[in-house]
């Protein structure tokens, strides 16, 4: 540090804040002769920190998540002055939604569909409709497509589309001096050397009861007119005028022009504004009394075609019109309509286009006072205006981004505050730079269509030939559910995420279409095809499509409505089909198909009666044996089948290996039974010659008539029952039989041979009776019992007949 003569004081470092903040010095001074002077100079310096007027405590990131309402864009900032003061603060906070669709974040259905949530009228006439044979006028038109899937038409400033009049009657038949025009706008701004002309929207003459109409809407720069001509026999023009920077901002807006002679009213997305002048055009030549309706241009009465520009020898869509066509439209239009006789209402036009999201400001309450806020109508540009930094800080502490809408766009949306101030001391005033940071939108919760149901069930073919057919979808249920990513703490030292899945019952679900398509060929119209009520369907306003690869069912409904609808869906056969099983699939989506659900397969089995004359004779002799009357076999009783009247099914495999072993034991058991006639008959031709001979017979003759050939016949039976129940059949002298000699069951006596004969009858029928509680007891389902019954009860009248008629000769 060094004094000079000048008493100024210098540093020859720089001095931080972060390091000394206080100097201290004193300074003696000496003259010429070194004399001291007698009282020393105190100095003190303060480092103070570096002071720019900005604001303060704001980040430049802001992230928003879908659903959370408003969110403060600026909770903490604050304006640094640096002790400068101030008698006025504006500040400007704009917001950047241009680049988000059709300029904002708005309702991402179909233009249909949001007319009918929004409860707008029907009624309303596509003026450039998608190009088809009927409507070809658009057909030369450039078409591009929005990111809801609508038409969106170029006008390149030489094309026109000039709809058509056929027999008489015009495409906006019955338009005369009330009606709603509404239409997307997207005006492209082009350098022009010269003075810029005027560009027809749309043009049209119309007649009326009364005589010949016209009406034109144009933009001319930043304006926009609407020319009106109640009757051009005698009244006059007049001219509606606005001046709106939405006309010329090169972007995407929506207009709708209420007509209601003499009161017009213009809303420019969803915001309404009254004409800023009206002209009475006396002077303009009433245009030609012929109906003519032409969008993106406007014909012309004057002969010199130099005022056209060249533009007449244009011929995109007007070849063959005689008349002269100027005033192109340069720009895009889209979803452009007019609804004849009746106004659309301020709510329903703001519910259609009035953007979802944009700048806030709700804390009017505690606005301080000489405090002013305004927000301009699309809500993207807001307005602070103050004379006191603390109240005007504040005030902009409350300024928040809202958007309304449950699955936002995500996305960036760019974020601009400027500020200017008005001071007291022009000299010293300050300047704040601006602060620039986005909006970032982030994705959201996907919403979770769930469909559940029966997937497979059979039915006879009786069912699904019936006028009504059988439902694919009976008991339905459609469910969505929400899982997002929550922040979680299980202990100090754990931090993490889990995944919270909830219902969505607060949020209203509505679905826009679903699908029912088939699994293979195609349904074949002559045998098959699905059923469902149309007429039902068209007074909810849905829309059906039913062809045989698919049906289709579109239009926004609630989840409720969706369910009833399915769930009346059937499908239908005709008589004598061979149809045997089909699958379906059926999935539906949300918000104009930006989110599916699964994939729902349903399996459907017709179950046929098999045709009797394909039976063989014993089987047809057996089932009437069986079912006469309904009444089931002794052996079944106890067992209940759901059907009687179903009494042969088609088999599946497991009733096949059934009757194959039921027929493998019926086939042993006459087979045994057969063996017992030959070992009889064997036993009587040996004993007939013994009595010739001497008439008698010795012991052991009689023996060898006993002996029971067993070496090809095993029947299995109860040896101790047998033993027990025969033991004393013998003549005296005989040994009991072993338990695994059957040689006893022969008797030289009619008696014995009748109590053998009961006994192996019994055994038989008290096998055979086991095994059906077996077989009841493994399959007791109704239709593998009623399937089984026939063939195991067939089985069982062979057996039974076979034993009866089994007599050993006397």
């Amino acid at each position: 540090i060094c004094w000079q003569h000048c008493g100024n004081i210098e540093n020859t470092e720089k001095l931080q804040y972060s390091g000394d903040r206080l100097y201290r010095f004193t300074v003696t001074a000496y003259d010429c002769g070194k004399k001291r002077a007698s009282d020393d100079a105190e100095v003190e310096i303060q480092v103070k920190p570096t002071c720019k007027p900005s604001w303060q405590g704001w980040n430049k990131r802001i992230e928003y998540t879908p659903g959370a309402g408003s969110l403060a864009l600026f909770p903490s900032i604050h304006l640094e002055t640096c002790d400068e003061p101030l008698w006025n603060i504006q500040a400007t906070v704009e917001l950047q939604t241009n680049h988000v669709a059709k300029g904002c974040d708005r309702d991402n259905y179909s233009e249909k569909s949001l007319r009918k949530l929004c409860g707008a009228a029907s009624g309303e006439i596509d003026l450039l409709p998608v190009p088809s044979p009927t409507a070809n006028w658009t057909a030369r038109l450039s078409v591009h497509y929005s990111q809801d899937s609508s038409l969106i038409y170029w006008f390149n400033g030489s094309q026109a589309a000039q709809v058509p009049v056929m027999n008489g009657l015009h495409a906006h038949e019955g338009l005369s001096d009330h009606f709603t025009l509404s239409v997307w706008m997207k005006h492209a701004v082009v350098p022009s050397k010269g003075r810029r002309e005027e560009e027809t929207v749309i043009c049209s003459t119309v007649q009326s009861e009364d005589g010949y109409s016209h009406y034109s809407l144009a933009v001319h720069g930043c304006r926009i007119a609407f020319l009106y001509w109640p009757l051009l026999e005698s009244a006059r023009p007049v001219k509606f005028l606005w001046k709106l920077e939405q006309v010329c901002d090169d972007e995407w807006h929506h207009y709708a022009l209420n007509l209601e002679f003499p009161t017009v009213t213009l809303y420019v997305d969803g915001v309404s504004y009254d004409p800023a002048l009206i002209h009475d055009n006396g002077l303009i030549h009433p245009p030609r009394q012929e109906p003519s309706l032409m969008i993106g241009a406007c014909w012309t009465e004057e002969k010199n075609k130099e005022k056209l520009k060249g533009n007449e020898n244009s011929t995109d869509t007007v070849q063959g019109d005689p008349l002269l066509i100027h005033h192109y439209f340069h720009g895009y239009l889209a979803g452009f309509t007019v609804r004849p006789g009746s106004l659309e209402s301020r709510e329903v036009i703001e519910c259609l286009y009035a953007c979802r999201e944009g700048l806030d400001y709700s804390d009017f309450d505690s606005l301080g006072k000489g405090m002013k806020v305004h927000v301009n109508p699309s809500q993207s540009l807001l307005t602070l205006e103050g004379d006191d930094v603390e109240t005007f800080n504040h005030a902009i502490q409350h300024v928040a981004y809202m958007n309304s809408l449950r699955f936002a766009t995500p996305g960036v949306r760019p974020l601009r505050l400027t500020t200017a101030v008005k001071c007291f001391s022009e000299e010293s005033c300050v300047s704040i730079p601006d602060v620039e940071g986005y909006v970032v939108v982030l994705q959201p919760d996907a919403p979770q269509i769930l469909l559940s149901g029966t997937a497979h069930f059979a039915h006879t073919a009786s069912d699904f030939e019936a006028p009504d057919g059988v439902p694919l979808f009976p008991n339905l249920q459609i469910t969505c559910s929400i899982s997002h990513q929550v922040e979680a703490k299980k202990d100090e030292n754990w931090h993490g995420t889990v995944t919270d899945t909830r219902m969505s019952d607060e949020i209203v679900h509505n679905l826009d279409g679903c699908e029912i398509s088939l699994v293979g060929d195609d349904l074949d119209p002559e045998r098959e095809y699905l059923l469902l009520d149309g007429a039902a369907l068209q007074q909810r306003g849905l829309e059906l499509v039913n062809t045989s690869a698919y049906l289709t069912i579109t239009g926004v409904e609630s989840i409720a409505v969706y369910e009833e609808i399915l769930r009346q869906v059937s499908y239908h056969i005709n008589h004598g089909a061979a149809l045997y099983e089909r699958k379906f699939h059926l999935s539906c989506t949300e918000m104009n198909g930006r989110y599916s659900s699964n994939e729902f397969t349903v399996e459907m089995n017709v179950l046929h009666n098999m045709n009797r004359a394909a039976h063989p004779n014993h089987i047809l002799s057996s089932q009437q044996f069986i079912h006469r009357g309904h009444h089931l076999p002794p052996e079944l009783s106890g067992h209940s089948l759901a059907s009687t009247h179903n009494n042969a099914m088609v088999p599946s495999a497991a009733t096949i290996i059934i009757v194959v072993c039921v027929g493998f034991l019926a086939l042993m058991v006459i087979l045994g039974i057969l063996r017992i006639h030959s070992l009889h008959r064997r036993g009587m031709g040996q004993e007939v010659p013994g009595a010739a001979a001497g008439g008698h017979t010795s012991t052991g003759s009689k023996d060898s008539d006993m002996f029971w050939d067993d070496s090809a016949l095993t029947i299995i039976v109860n040896p101790m029952e047998v033993r027990s129940n025969d033991r004393n059949l013998g003549p005296p002298g005989l040994p009991d039989p072993s338990p695994y000699d059957m040689s006893h069951l022969h008797s030289p006596t009619r008696a014995a041979r009748r109590g053998q004969q009961k006994t192996v009858r019994e055994e038989l029928i008290r096998t055979w009776r086991k095994m059906m509680t077996a077989l009841t007891r493994r399959h007791p389902t109704p239709q593998t019992a009623m399937t089984w019954t026939t063939d195991t009860s067939l089985a069982k009248v062979t057996a039974l007949t076979a034993i009866r008629s089994f007599k050993t000769p006397v």
